[in-house]
């Protein structure tokens, strides 16, 4: 199975669930997006395995959307460029198998991927 993690290892939740899924036997490709930002083109491709929205991937407690997305009404398109611009919005941690896609919030949706 192919599995990607778009991962903040500064998250807590994050740590868990990639701790979950190698202690179940798979070895994800650990992507760690605050260093290599999705592009526009690649979140396209998660949200379509996902059956997702932008808003569906967006991190709202994170201190640059409030600063400069809170309340704001954009395109599909335009959330996509914002969160590739500013990575630290796109929640996680954010699993991606070749035929599905989920924000493992709460930490028990990892089972999905394994």
């Amino acid at each position: 199975m192919s599995l990607k993690i778009y991962h903040n290892p500064r998250c807590s939740t994050s740590r868990k669930v990639l701790a979950a899924i190698e202690e179940a036997g798979v070895s994800p490709e650990v992507i760690q997006y605050l260093k290599t930002p999705p592009s526009v083109e690649e979140l396209q491709k998660i949200l379509e395995k996902g059956d997702l929205s932008p808003q569906d991937i967006l991190r709202k407690k994170d201190k640059v959307f409030k600063e400069l997305y809170a309340g704001k009404t954009l395109s599909d398109e335009e959330w996509l460029e914002a969160i590739h611009a500013h990575p630290s919005i796109l929640e996680r941690p954010l699993c991606v198998s070749e035929n599905h896609a989920a924000v493992c919030r709460p930490i028990e949706r990892y089972r999905e991927f394994v």
